[in-house]
C-alpha cells in the first residue's frame, strides 16, 4: 500500500511534508464534524463507535494486503498509540464539546505542534535547533493567550478535557511516528485499532441507545467522517509524513489546523468566528515558518 505514492520521485522530506499536510486537511474537519456528531450522539457511544467502524475497516486492510503481525516489543508503543490517538483524543474532545464550541476547541489544537514536538523529543529521538522551540512556544502562548483572554473561566471543564486531549494525541502522535519508521504508517494506525477492537466493539454495543431512529442525516455523516477519514485515512497520511520529514518539523504544520477548522465552523456550524480569532490563528500559522527552518 505504501510501495506506490504519489509523491514517490520527490525527495523524501518533501514527501513528508505533503503527505503531514494532507493528513492536516483531513483532521481540520474532525472537531466540527465532532460537535456535530455530539448533538444527537452520546460523546462516549460516538467515540466507541467511530473506534469500532474504523477498526473493522483498518483489520481489512490488514488482512488484505496480508500484513504481518507485529513484533512482540512494537505492540506496548501500539498500545500507546490507541490510547493517545483511537480512545483518549476522540472521548476528550467529544465531552469538550459539549461545553464548548468547535471555533472555540479549535484554537487549544494550535498547542499540538509543541505537545508533539516534545514527545517527538522524549520518544523519537529528536533534537530540534534551540531557536525552533522560541517558535513553537510563541504559538502555543498565542493560542493559550487567546483561550484565557476569551474568558477561560466560562467553560473550565471544556478547556481542561481540551488541554488533556491535547497531550494524549501528542503522544500518540510521537509515539505513533516513531513505529512508523519500521512498521509503516498506515500499518501503525491499523494495528492500533486492532488493539483497540476488543475494547471498544463491547463496549459500544453495550451502551447503544435503545434507538437510533431519531439520528438525523447530518449527524450520520459526521460519524461516517470523523470514524472513516479522522480515524484512518487522516493517519494514513499522518504518520507516514510524520516518519519522512521528522516528528516536531512536520508537527508544525498542525498550526494551519486551527484555520482551516476555523474555516469549516464557519461554513457549516454557522458558528461565529470573532476577527481576534482570525488574528490569533493568523499569528499562530506564521510561527510555523519560523519553526520549520530551525526544525532539525
Amino acid at each position: 500500500m505504501e510501495r506506490t505514492t504519489p509523491f514517490s520521485n520527490l525527495d523524501t522530506r518533501t514527501q513528508g511534508w505533503i503527505n503531514g499536510f494532507i493528513g492536516v486537511v483531513i483532521f481540520s474537519g474532525s472537531l466540527p464534524a465532532t460537535r456535530l456528531a455530539v448533538m444527537e450522539f452520546d460523546p462516549v457511544f460516538l467515540t466507541l463507535l467511530r473506534a469500532t467502524i474504523a477498526a473493522v475497516l483498518g483489520l481489512l486492510l490488514l488482512r488484505l494486503f496480508k500484513e504481518k503481525r507485529p513484533a512482540r516489543h512494537q505492540w506496548a508503543p501500539l498500545a500507546v498509540v490507541s490510547l493517545g490517538v483511537v480512545i483518549g483524543f476522540p472521548l476528550l474532545t467529544a465531552l469538550a464539546l459539549q461545553y464548548v464550541t468547535s471555533a472555540h476547541s479549535i484554537v487549544f489544537i494550535g498547542l499540538l505542534p509543541l505537545a508533539t514536538a516534545v514527545f517527538g523529543v522524549l520518544r523519537g529521538g529528536e533534537r530540534p535547533r534551540p531557536v525552533f522551540w522560541l517558535f513553537s512556544v510563541l504559538g502555543s502562548v498565542l493560542v493559550m493567550g487567546y483561550a484565557v483572554a476569551q474568558g477561560l473561566s466560562a467553560a473550565p471543564a471544556g478547556d481542561l478535557l481540551m488541554l488533556l486531549a491535547v497531550l494524549v494525541c501528542g503522544l500518540g502522535y510521537a509515539e505513533g511516528a516513531t513505529l512508523s519508521r519500521s512498521l509503516g504508517g498506515w500499518q501503525v494506525i491499523c494495528w492500533a485499532l486492532v488493539v483497540a477492537l476488543p475494547v471498544v466493539a463491547p463496549l459500544s454495543l453495550l451502551l447503544a441507545p435503545s434507538t437510533l431512529s431519531g439520528i438525523s442525516l447530518p449527524a450520520w455523516l459526521s460519524l461516517g467522517y470523523v470514524a472513516l477519514f479522522s480515524m484512518l485515512i487522516g493517519f494514513v497520511f499522518w504518520y507516514r509524513g510524520l516518519a519522512q520529514g521528522g516528528i516536531a518539523a512536520v508537527g508544525q504544520l498542525q498550526l494551519l489546523q486551527p484555520f482551516f477548522g476555523l474555516a469549516l465552523a464557519a461554513g457549516l456550524l454557522h458558528e461565529q468566528v470573532s476577527l481576534g480569532m482570525v488574528l490569533v490563528t493568523l499569528a499562530v500559522i506564521g510561527c510555523v515558518a519560523g519553526a520549520k527552518r530551525f526544525a532539525r
